[in-house]
């Protein structure tokens, strides 16, 4: 996602080393923080985004650009002829 806003709420997926998953953004880090036994430097300047994975329900810390969104709904695009 880069540089694009992420808010509460959004739906979004990102990769684990199981393979892709998918959740709600819960809140915007922007200081150091510990979850799971693990400290996230984050910061103003560098904030990071705590996401709820929909599939096991665990929350974890993600930089930005390692979050994309994720569509929830079936279709919205132009169907091909």
């Amino acid at each position: 996602m880069g540089k694009k806003k992420i808010r509460k709420g959004e739906h979004v997926e990102w990769d684990t080393p199981r393979g892709k998953t998918e959740g709600d953004v819960q809140e915007k880090v922007t200081s150091r923080t510990r979850i799971k036994k693990h400290t996230v430097a984050a910061s103003e300047q560098d904030p990071q985004y705590k996401v709820k994975s929909s599939k096991t329900g665990k929350e974890a810390i993600h930089h930005p650009e390692e979050l994309r969104r994720k569509n929830q709904g079936g279709g919205g695009g132009k169907k091909r002829k």
